[in-house]
C-alpha cells in the first residue's frame, strides 16, 4: 500500500484560504474504523462552498471537502468489511465535518458505509451520488405521502441541477408525467431526453402575486431552489398534494402562507440526506441500482475531471454553469 497520496486540501489562516492539490500520508488521515481507496468522487452544491472561504461548511482546516465517495476497502477493522470489498459513502460528516472524498485514500467510520449493490459499478454510484440519493428519497417521501402517477403531473425544479436532473429521471422511469422547470432556456432537449413531458421557465412559477392562493397546477413537488420560489410553488399545489424540499440555492428564508395547507390540505416535506437512517439509505440505493437506475445514465454526466482539475471546476457549482452530473475519477480502480 503505498505511503503517499494525493488529495484536494482547502486551508484557511487569518485571511488567506488557498485550496490545492497537495501530498498527503496515512498518518495525516482521521483515525477511524475503515481505509478506503477512493476511485470516483463527485461534485456538489456543498463542495463549491467548502471550496469558497466564506461557505460556512467548514469548521476547522486544513480540510479534504468531498461529500461523496466510492472505492475498494485497502483496510479494516470492522467485521463488516474486509479488504477487497466495493463500497459507498455518503452524508454524515463525510467533507463537512471529517475528512471527505476528494482525496486518494479516505479513512471513515464503518456506520457511514455501504456495500456497493448488486446492479451498479463504482462509477456508476458516484453519478447518483448524494444529488441521485436525495432526489431519490424525495420521490419516495411523496410517495410515502400517498402521491401517485394517476394523480396528476409533478413539477421538479431546478430542474438542470444535480437533484433535479435525477428526480425527472427517476420520476419519468415510476411512470409520472413530469414538468421540469429551469432558468436555462437551451435545457429543453435535455430535460426531455431524461423523462420531462414539458419543460417551463423557472419565472412561470417565480411570480410576484400577492395572492395566497393560485391556480391548482401540480400534484406534487420536488423542490431544490427553497426561498421565495418554494413560496410561489406552495400557492399552486393541488389539493391533497405535496412538496418535497430538498434544496436552498434560492435561499433560506421562506416567507408563505398557512392557506396552502388549511384550505388545500397539502405537506410540506422536509429531505435530509446527511442523516437519513442506514435502513432507508440502503433501501434507497437498491432501488437506484434497480427499477430507479436512469435507463442511460451517462446522459446524466456533463463532464468527468481529474482531481487537478477541481480547483477550476468547483466554483461551477456555484454561478449556475452545471448541468447534471460532474464525477472526479481519482483511480478508477477498474470499475
Amino acid at each position: 500500500m503505498m505511503k503517499k497520496f494525493h488529495a484536494f486540501v482547502v486551508n484557511k489562516q487569518d485571511q488567506l484560504f488557498t485550496q490545492k492539490i497537495q501530498e498527503l500520508t496515512l498518518d495525516d488521515l482521521p483515525e477511524e474504523d475503515v481505509l478506503i481507496h477512493v476511485c470516483y468522487s463527485s461534485i456538489n452544491y456543498k463542495d463549491g462552498l467548502a471550496a469558497t472561504p466564506d461557505g460556512r461548511i467548514v469548521n476547522a482546516y486544513p480540510f479534504v471537502p468531498g461529500i461523496d465517495l466510492a472505492g475498494i476497502v485497502a483496510s479494516s477493522k470492522d467485521a463488516r468489511f474486509k479488504e477487497g470489498d466495493p463500497v459507498i459513502a455518503t452524508g454524515y460528516g463525510l467533507g463537512v465535518s471529517h475528512y471527505g472524498g476528494y482525496s486518494e485514500f479516505a479513512r471513515i467510520p464503518a456506520d457511514w458505509i455501504i456495500p456497493l449493490p448488486k446492479g451498479l459499478s463504482l462509477r456508476e454510484s458516484m453519478i447518483i451520488g448524494t444529488a441521485g440519493f436525495t432526489a431519490a428519497l424525495s420521490v419516495l417521501r411523496l410517495e410515502e405521502n400517498h402521491v401517485a402517477p394517476d394523480h396528476g403531473p409533478v413539477l421538479v425544479t431546478g430542474a438542470t441541477g444535480g437533484v433535479g436532473s435525477f428526480a425527472v429521471s427517476i420520476l419519468s422511469a415510476c411512470g409520472y408525467t413530469v414538468t421540469a422547470s429551469t432558468g436555462k432556456s437551451s435545457a429543453s432537449v435535455y430535460l426531455k431526453t431524461l423523462g420531462a413531458q414539458t419543460v417551463i421557465d423557472r419565472n412561470e412559477i417565480n411570480d410576484v402575486s400577492s395572492k395566497p392562493l393560485q391556480k391548482q397546477q401540480w400534484t406534487a413537488a420536488i423542490d431544490s431552489a427553497g426561498g421565495e420560489p418554494l413560496a410561489a410553488l406552495l400557492r399552486k399545489i393541488r389539493y391533497g398534494g405535496a412538496v418535497a424540499a430538498c434544496g436552498l440555492t434560492a435561499g433560506t428564508r421562506l416567507t408563505a402562507t398557512i392557506f396552502p395547507f388549511i384550505l388545500r390540505g397539502i405537506s410540506l416535506l422536509g429531505i435530509d440526506s446527511v442523516y437519513c437512517p442506514m435502513s432507508t439509505r440502503i433501501k434507497i440505493w437498491e432501488r437506484l441500482a434497480q427499477s430507479w437506475k436512469p435507463a442511460n445514465p451517462e446522459a446524466l454526466v456533463q463532464k468527468e475531471i481529474t482531481l487537478d482539475q477541481l480547483p477550476d471546476t468547483l466554483p461551477t457549482l456555484l454561478n449556475g454553469q452545471a448541468r447534471g452530473r460532474i464525477i472526479v475519477n481519482l483511480d478508477g480502480c477498474n470499475n
